[in-house]
Protein backbone atom coordinates (compact mmCIF):
# COMPACT_ATOMS: atom_id res chain seq x y z
CA UNK A 1 0.00 0.00 0.00
CA UNK A 2 2.74 2.74 0.57
CA UNK A 3 4.33 1.65 -2.06
CA UNK A 4 1.60 2.09 -4.68
CA UNK A 5 0.57 5.34 -2.85
CA UNK A 6 4.22 6.63 -3.85
CA UNK A 7 3.65 5.35 -7.26
CA UNK A 8 0.41 6.81 -7.52
CA UNK A 9 -0.40 9.71 -4.96
CA UNK A 10 -3.72 10.06 -6.25
CA UNK A 11 -4.52 6.19 -5.09
CA UNK A 12 -7.35 5.23 -2.78
CA UNK A 13 -8.14 2.35 -0.61
CA UNK A 14 -11.16 1.15 0.78
CA UNK A 15 -11.54 -2.46 2.39
CA UNK A 16 -10.10 -4.49 5.10
CA UNK A 17 -7.32 -4.62 6.94
CA UNK A 18 -5.24 -4.42 10.55
CA UNK A 19 -3.34 -1.50 12.19
CA UNK A 20 -0.94 -1.23 9.41
CA UNK A 21 -3.00 -1.17 6.63
CA UNK A 22 -5.22 1.49 8.70
CA UNK A 23 -2.24 3.65 9.04
CA UNK A 24 -1.53 3.80 4.79
CA UNK A 25 -5.03 5.06 4.72
CA UNK A 26 -7.29 2.04 5.00
CA UNK A 27 -10.93 2.41 6.83
CA UNK A 28 -11.71 -1.13 7.48
CA UNK A 29 -15.08 -2.57 6.74
CA UNK A 30 -14.99 -4.68 9.81
CA UNK A 31 -11.78 -5.96 12.39
CA UNK A 32 -9.25 -8.23 10.55
CA UNK A 33 -9.37 -11.02 13.72
CA UNK A 34 -12.46 -11.90 12.39
CA UNK A 35 -10.94 -14.03 9.70
CA UNK A 36 -8.24 -15.33 11.96
CA UNK A 37 -9.83 -19.27 11.91
CA UNK A 38 -7.59 -22.05 10.75
CA UNK A 39 -8.84 -26.07 10.25
CA UNK A 40 -12.28 -27.01 9.32
CA UNK A 41 -13.17 -28.04 12.81
CA UNK A 42 -12.52 -24.12 14.03
CA UNK A 43 -13.87 -23.03 11.02
CA UNK A 44 -17.48 -24.86 10.76
CA UNK A 45 -18.99 -22.75 14.45
CA UNK A 46 -18.37 -19.48 12.20
CA UNK A 47 -19.34 -20.72 9.34
CA UNK A 48 -22.73 -18.35 9.65
CA UNK A 49 -20.54 -15.38 10.54
CA UNK A 50 -17.84 -15.96 7.89
CA UNK A 51 -20.31 -15.95 5.24
CA UNK A 52 -22.13 -12.90 5.79
CA UNK A 53 -18.96 -11.25 6.07
CA UNK A 54 -18.12 -12.38 2.69
CA UNK A 55 -21.19 -10.94 1.27
CA UNK A 56 -21.25 -7.89 3.10
CA UNK A 57 -17.63 -6.89 1.76
CA UNK A 58 -18.94 -8.33 -1.67
CA UNK A 59 -21.32 -5.74 -1.07
CA UNK A 60 -19.06 -3.02 -0.59
CA UNK A 61 -16.40 -3.67 -3.76
CA UNK A 62 -19.73 -3.68 -5.85
CA UNK A 63 -20.87 -0.68 -4.72
CA UNK A 64 -17.74 1.09 -5.37
CA UNK A 65 -16.06 2.33 -8.97
CA UNK A 66 -12.65 -0.04 -8.37
CA UNK A 67 -9.81 -0.26 -11.04
CA UNK A 68 -8.84 -3.39 -8.88
CA UNK A 69 -9.94 -5.77 -6.24
CA UNK A 70 -6.68 -7.03 -4.45
CA UNK A 71 -7.02 -9.70 -1.84
CA UNK A 72 -4.32 -10.72 0.64
CA UNK A 73 -4.06 -14.51 1.58
CA UNK A 74 -6.69 -16.25 3.59
CA UNK A 75 -7.72 -17.62 0.32
CA UNK A 76 -10.99 -19.51 1.87
CA UNK A 77 -12.56 -15.96 2.40
CA UNK A 78 -10.73 -14.08 0.20
CA UNK A 79 -11.23 -16.42 -2.81
CA UNK A 80 -15.26 -16.65 -2.17
CA UNK A 81 -15.22 -12.78 -2.47
CA UNK A 82 -13.52 -12.77 -5.57
CA UNK A 83 -15.37 -15.12 -7.24
CA UNK A 84 -18.52 -13.82 -6.69
CA UNK A 85 -16.99 -9.78 -7.43
CA UNK A 86 -15.99 -11.52 -10.84
CA UNK A 87 -19.43 -13.09 -11.56
CA UNK A 88 -21.07 -9.99 -11.45
CA UNK A 89 -18.71 -7.31 -12.68
CA UNK A 90 -15.56 -6.53 -14.54
CA UNK A 91 -13.10 -5.70 -11.95
CA UNK A 92 -9.53 -6.79 -12.24
CA UNK A 93 -8.68 -9.46 -9.41
CA UNK A 94 -5.41 -9.59 -7.98
CA UNK A 95 -4.42 -12.20 -5.62
CA UNK A 96 -1.21 -11.61 -3.17
CA UNK A 97 -0.19 -14.90 -2.04
CA UNK A 98 0.00 -17.81 -3.74
CA UNK A 99 -2.26 -20.72 -1.84
CA UNK A 100 -0.21 -23.70 -0.80
CA UNK A 101 -1.29 -25.55 -3.75
CA UNK A 102 2.10 -26.82 -4.02
CA UNK A 103 1.02 -28.58 -0.27
CA UNK A 104 -2.45 -29.85 -0.96
CA UNK A 105 -5.45 -29.20 -3.00
CA UNK A 106 -3.68 -28.78 -6.19
CA UNK A 107 -6.84 -28.21 -8.40
CA UNK A 108 -7.19 -25.10 -6.61
CA UNK A 109 -4.81 -23.04 -8.93
CA UNK A 110 -7.49 -24.31 -11.12
CA UNK A 111 -10.78 -22.92 -9.75
CA UNK A 112 -8.71 -19.63 -9.07
CA UNK A 113 -8.28 -18.93 -13.13
CA UNK A 114 -12.46 -18.51 -13.10
CA UNK A 115 -12.27 -15.76 -11.40
CA UNK A 116 -8.31 -14.41 -10.59
CA UNK A 117 -6.57 -12.40 -13.03
CA UNK A 118 -3.50 -12.28 -11.67
CA UNK A 119 -1.25 -13.81 -8.23
CA UNK A 120 1.54 -12.01 -6.48
CA UNK A 121 3.82 -14.96 -5.61
CA UNK A 122 6.15 -14.49 -2.28
CA UNK A 123 8.21 -17.89 -3.71
CA UNK A 124 10.36 -18.83 -6.97
CA UNK A 125 8.84 -22.27 -7.15
CA UNK A 126 5.01 -20.94 -6.83
CA UNK A 127 4.24 -19.07 -10.33
CA UNK A 128 4.83 -21.92 -12.87
CA UNK A 129 1.63 -23.70 -10.67
CA UNK A 130 -0.49 -20.47 -11.21
CA UNK A 131 0.88 -19.76 -14.84
CA UNK A 132 -0.56 -23.33 -16.05
CA UNK A 133 -3.68 -23.00 -15.07
CA UNK A 134 -3.92 -20.11 -16.83
CA UNK A 135 -3.16 -16.77 -14.78
CA UNK A 136 -0.33 -14.19 -14.40
CA UNK A 137 1.64 -14.40 -11.72
CA UNK A 138 4.77 -12.57 -10.56
CA UNK A 139 7.47 -13.66 -8.20
CA UNK A 140 7.66 -10.35 -5.94
CA UNK A 141 9.46 -11.31 -3.27
CA UNK A 142 8.69 -12.18 0.23
CA UNK A 143 8.14 -9.24 2.51
CA UNK A 144 10.75 -10.84 5.61
CA UNK A 145 13.92 -9.23 2.84
CA UNK A 146 12.14 -5.51 3.32
CA UNK A 147 13.31 -5.90 7.06
CA UNK A 148 16.70 -5.58 8.30
CA UNK A 149 18.06 -8.80 9.78
CA UNK A 150 18.63 -9.19 13.91
CA UNK A 151 22.02 -8.63 14.46
CA UNK A 152 25.06 -9.43 17.18
CA UNK A 153 23.87 -6.14 18.80
CA UNK A 154 20.50 -6.87 18.64
CA UNK A 155 21.51 -10.23 20.70
CA UNK A 156 23.72 -8.68 22.93
CA UNK A 157 21.27 -6.02 23.68
CA UNK A 158 18.72 -8.50 24.63
CA UNK A 159 20.97 -10.20 26.96
CA UNK A 160 21.78 -7.38 28.38
CA UNK A 161 18.02 -6.16 29.24
CA UNK A 162 16.98 -9.40 30.62
CA UNK A 163 20.46 -10.39 32.76
CA UNK A 164 21.06 -13.15 30.41
CA UNK A 165 24.33 -13.11 29.55
CA UNK A 166 25.95 -16.31 28.25
CA UNK A 167 22.82 -18.16 29.21
CA UNK A 168 21.59 -20.43 26.47
CA UNK A 169 18.12 -19.46 25.21
CA UNK A 170 15.64 -21.65 23.88
CA UNK A 171 13.00 -19.77 22.02
CA UNK A 172 9.56 -20.99 22.12
CA UNK A 173 6.98 -19.93 19.51
CA UNK A 174 3.46 -21.30 19.53
CA UNK A 175 1.64 -19.22 16.86
CA UNK A 176 -0.16 -16.32 16.80
CA UNK A 177 -3.67 -17.16 16.51
CA UNK A 178 -6.00 -18.28 19.45
CA UNK A 179 -6.38 -21.95 18.11
CA UNK A 180 -2.99 -22.46 17.65
CA UNK A 181 -1.88 -21.44 21.14
CA UNK A 182 -4.36 -23.63 22.22
CA UNK A 183 -3.20 -26.61 21.01
CA UNK A 184 0.48 -26.40 21.20
CA UNK A 185 1.34 -24.99 24.54
CA UNK A 186 0.73 -28.02 26.03
CA UNK A 187 2.84 -30.33 23.85
CA UNK A 188 5.46 -27.80 23.96
CA UNK A 189 5.39 -27.44 27.32
CA UNK A 190 5.75 -31.28 27.72
CA UNK A 191 8.62 -31.18 25.22
CA UNK A 192 10.36 -28.20 27.15
CA UNK A 193 10.60 -29.74 30.44
CA UNK A 194 11.75 -33.04 29.07
CA UNK A 195 14.22 -31.19 27.11
CA UNK A 196 15.71 -28.67 29.49
CA UNK A 197 15.52 -31.51 32.20
CA UNK A 198 19.87 -32.17 32.01
CA UNK A 199 20.78 -28.69 30.89
CA UNK A 200 20.24 -26.29 33.35
CA UNK A 201 21.08 -23.20 33.25
CA UNK A 202 18.89 -22.20 30.40
CA UNK A 203 16.52 -19.72 29.78
CA UNK A 204 13.27 -19.97 27.48
CA UNK A 205 12.08 -17.39 25.74
CA UNK A 206 8.33 -16.98 24.40
CA UNK A 207 7.62 -14.34 22.02
CA UNK A 208 3.66 -13.66 21.46
CA UNK A 209 1.43 -10.66 20.27
CA UNK A 210 -1.23 -8.68 22.46
CA UNK A 211 -4.33 -10.94 20.78
CA UNK A 212 -2.87 -14.40 22.51
CA UNK A 213 -0.81 -13.02 25.25
CA UNK A 214 -3.64 -13.74 28.26
CA UNK A 215 -3.48 -17.40 27.17
CA UNK A 216 0.77 -17.62 26.51
CA UNK A 217 0.81 -15.32 29.99
CA UNK A 218 -2.14 -18.11 32.05
CA UNK A 219 -0.39 -21.28 30.75
CA UNK A 220 3.03 -20.33 31.49
CA UNK A 221 2.42 -20.59 35.21
CA UNK A 222 2.11 -24.34 35.12
CA UNK A 223 5.25 -24.04 33.23
CA UNK A 224 8.91 -25.38 35.01
CA UNK A 225 11.70 -22.37 35.69
CA UNK A 226 10.96 -18.86 34.90
CA UNK A 227 10.13 -18.21 30.99
CA UNK A 228 10.50 -14.81 29.80
CA UNK A 229 7.39 -13.74 27.59
CA UNK A 230 8.02 -10.73 25.57
CA UNK A 231 4.85 -9.56 24.09
CA UNK A 232 5.52 -7.61 21.06
CA UNK A 233 2.49 -5.29 20.17
CA UNK A 234 3.46 -1.34 21.37
CA UNK A 235 7.38 -2.57 21.47
CA UNK A 236 9.73 -0.19 19.86
CA UNK A 237 9.81 -0.30 16.17
CA UNK A 238 12.30 -0.16 13.18
CA UNK A 239 11.56 -0.19 9.17
CA UNK A 240 8.65 -2.88 10.47
CA UNK A 241 10.81 -5.05 12.45
CA UNK A 242 9.90 -5.03 16.50
CA UNK A 243 13.15 -4.55 18.28
CA UNK A 244 12.95 -6.78 21.21
CA UNK A 245 11.83 -9.21 18.83
CA UNK A 246 14.46 -9.48 16.87
CA UNK A 247 16.51 -9.30 19.40
CA UNK A 248 15.37 -12.08 21.18
CA UNK A 249 15.46 -13.99 17.79
CA UNK A 250 19.01 -13.21 17.04
CA UNK A 251 20.29 -14.12 20.67
CA UNK A 252 18.37 -17.51 20.89
CA UNK A 253 20.64 -20.67 20.52
CA UNK A 254 17.51 -22.74 19.16
CA UNK A 255 14.26 -22.30 18.71
CA UNK A 256 10.80 -24.65 18.85
CA UNK A 257 8.06 -23.07 16.66
CA UNK A 258 4.88 -23.53 15.04
CA UNK A 259 4.42 -24.31 11.38
CA UNK A 260 4.26 -21.14 9.55
CA UNK A 261 5.83 -18.00 8.24
CA UNK A 262 8.24 -17.67 11.81
CA UNK A 263 10.60 -20.32 10.21
CA UNK A 264 11.89 -17.56 7.90
CA UNK A 265 12.04 -15.32 10.73
CA UNK A 266 14.50 -17.43 12.12
CA UNK A 267 16.19 -18.42 9.30
CA UNK A 268 17.14 -14.77 8.81
CA UNK A 269 18.38 -14.52 12.34
CA UNK A 270 20.16 -18.40 11.59
CA UNK A 271 18.69 -20.07 14.73
CA UNK A 272 18.25 -23.77 14.49
CA UNK A 273 15.11 -24.93 14.92
CA UNK A 274 12.27 -27.67 15.17
CA UNK A 275 8.72 -27.04 13.57
CA UNK A 276 5.88 -28.48 15.75
CA UNK A 277 1.84 -27.96 14.74
CA UNK A 278 -1.49 -29.79 15.84
CA UNK A 279 -4.74 -30.56 14.10
CA UNK A 280 -8.41 -31.23 14.97
CA UNK A 281 -8.29 -35.58 14.17
CA UNK A 282 -11.00 -34.26 11.30
CA UNK A 283 -8.74 -31.86 9.90
CA UNK A 284 -5.71 -34.01 9.87
CA UNK A 285 -7.32 -36.58 8.31
CA UNK A 286 -8.01 -34.26 5.82
CA UNK A 287 -4.72 -33.17 5.11
CA UNK A 288 -3.22 -36.42 5.79
CA UNK A 289 -5.11 -37.90 2.32
CA UNK A 290 -4.72 -34.55 0.22
CA UNK A 291 -0.98 -33.76 0.68
CA UNK A 292 1.32 -33.28 -2.07
CA UNK A 293 4.97 -32.79 -0.64
CA UNK A 294 6.56 -34.51 2.57
CA UNK A 295 7.42 -31.09 4.71
CA UNK A 296 5.27 -28.37 5.66
CA UNK A 297 8.38 -26.20 6.78
CA UNK A 298 9.10 -22.94 4.35
CA UNK A 299 12.73 -23.55 4.68
CA UNK A 300 12.84 -26.61 3.68
CA UNK A 301 10.85 -26.16 0.52
CA UNK A 302 13.12 -23.24 -0.41
CA UNK A 303 16.51 -24.93 0.54
CA UNK A 304 15.55 -28.33 -0.84
CA UNK A 305 16.42 -30.21 2.13
CA UNK A 306 14.52 -31.85 5.05
CA UNK A 307 17.09 -30.48 7.52
CA UNK A 308 14.68 -29.00 9.52
CA UNK A 309 12.81 -31.19 11.93
CA UNK A 310 9.20 -31.48 11.98
CA UNK A 311 6.31 -33.01 14.54
CA UNK A 312 3.27 -32.88 12.65
CA UNK A 313 -0.08 -34.09 13.47
CA UNK A 314 -0.20 -36.98 16.12
CA UNK A 315 3.74 -36.77 16.30
CA UNK A 316 3.36 -33.18 18.19
CA UNK A 317 4.01 -34.60 21.34
CA UNK A 318 6.42 -33.63 23.98
CA UNK A 319 8.75 -36.84 23.99
CA UNK A 320 9.12 -36.71 20.47
CA UNK A 321 9.49 -32.83 20.09
CA UNK A 322 12.06 -33.05 22.88
CA UNK A 323 13.95 -35.47 20.77
CA UNK A 324 14.10 -33.76 17.78
CA UNK A 325 15.10 -30.66 20.00
CA UNK A 326 18.01 -32.67 21.60
CA UNK A 327 19.50 -33.80 18.03
CA UNK A 328 19.18 -30.17 16.96
CA UNK A 329 20.95 -29.03 20.12
CA UNK A 330 23.85 -31.46 19.24
CA UNK A 331 23.98 -30.81 15.87
CA UNK A 332 23.24 -26.83 15.27
CA UNK A 333 25.16 -26.59 11.97
CA UNK A 334 23.32 -29.42 10.25
CA UNK A 335 21.01 -26.80 9.47
CA UNK A 336 22.86 -23.54 8.41
CA UNK A 337 22.83 -23.83 4.95
CA UNK A 338 18.97 -24.50 4.64
CA UNK A 339 18.62 -21.59 6.44
CA UNK A 340 21.23 -19.11 4.16
CA UNK A 341 19.67 -20.79 0.91
CA UNK A 342 15.86 -19.90 2.02
CA UNK A 343 17.14 -16.79 2.44
CA UNK A 344 18.47 -16.35 -0.68
CA UNK A 345 15.58 -17.79 -2.74
CA UNK A 346 12.85 -15.53 -1.18
CA UNK A 347 14.63 -12.31 -3.06
CA UNK A 348 14.05 -11.06 -6.36
CA UNK A 349 17.61 -9.74 -7.38
CA UNK A 350 17.69 -8.06 -3.56
CA UNK A 351 14.71 -5.67 -4.13
CA UNK A 352 12.10 -4.74 -1.97
CA UNK A 353 8.91 -6.94 -2.23
CA UNK A 354 6.28 -4.20 -1.53
CA UNK A 355 7.72 -2.17 -4.41
CA UNK A 356 8.04 -5.50 -6.56
CA UNK A 357 4.26 -5.99 -5.50
CA UNK A 358 3.10 -2.42 -6.14
CA UNK A 359 5.05 -2.25 -9.74
CA UNK A 360 3.12 -5.50 -10.72
CA UNK A 361 -0.32 -4.45 -9.40
CA UNK A 362 -0.03 -1.02 -11.24
CA UNK A 363 1.45 -3.17 -14.74
CA UNK A 364 -1.63 -5.99 -14.99
CA UNK A 365 -4.12 -2.25 -15.07
CA UNK A 366 -2.17 -0.88 -18.09
CA UNK A 367 -3.30 -1.40 -21.25
CA UNK A 368 -1.68 -4.41 -23.16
Amino acid sequence: MHNLHTLRPDIVFEGIGGQAMQQNGLKSLFPMHELSVVGLTEVIPKYRALRRRVHQTVAAVLAGQFDALVTIDSPDFCLRVTKLVKAASNIRTVHYVVPSVWAWRPKRAQKMAHCVDQVLALFPFEPPYMEAAGMRCDFVGHPLISKSKPTYADARKFRNQYGLRDTPILLVLPGSRRTEVQKLMKPFREAVDIFCRDKLPIQIVIPTVSTVSDLVREDISNWSGDPIVIETSGSAVADGVDIVKRGGFAAANIALAASGTVSLELAAARTPMVIGYRFSWLTWQFIKHMAITDTATLVNLLSDTRDIPECLGPMCRGDMIAKKLNHVWLNPETQIHALETAMIRISVNGGDPGLQAAKAVLDGLSPS
